[in-house]
């Protein structure tokens, strides 16, 4: 049986740098989901808690609206959390 889950058991790999990156440029969960609506993406301050979170799914399309809005680039965003670390030192 298939299981759409990552190797630590959440549904997306960038629940946690999304969180980091919004956190970067002091942007609340509602400031990041009022900016993804003005570009038309459907989505509201839960969708963002369940997506750093790690417990929703995120689409391409998604995806690619919140390295925009958070200005990262989608490698970025589904960057191993260690390797961030690594980069910051």
């Amino acid at each position: 049986m298939f299981i759409n889950k990552s190797t630590n058991g959440t549904n997306n790999l960038c629940g946690k740098n999304v969180s980091y990156f919004r956190k970067r440029i002091h942007l609340s969960q509602r400031q990041l989901a009022d900016k993804l609506q003005i570009t038309g993406l459907d989505i509201d301050k839960n969708a963002i808690q369940r997506i750093e979170a790690g417990k929703r799914f995120v689409t391409d399309i998604e995806l690619k609206k919140l390295s925009v809005a958070l200005d990262v680039s989608i490698e970025e965003l589904l960057e191993d959390d260690n390797m961030k670390i690594v980069k910051e030192n």
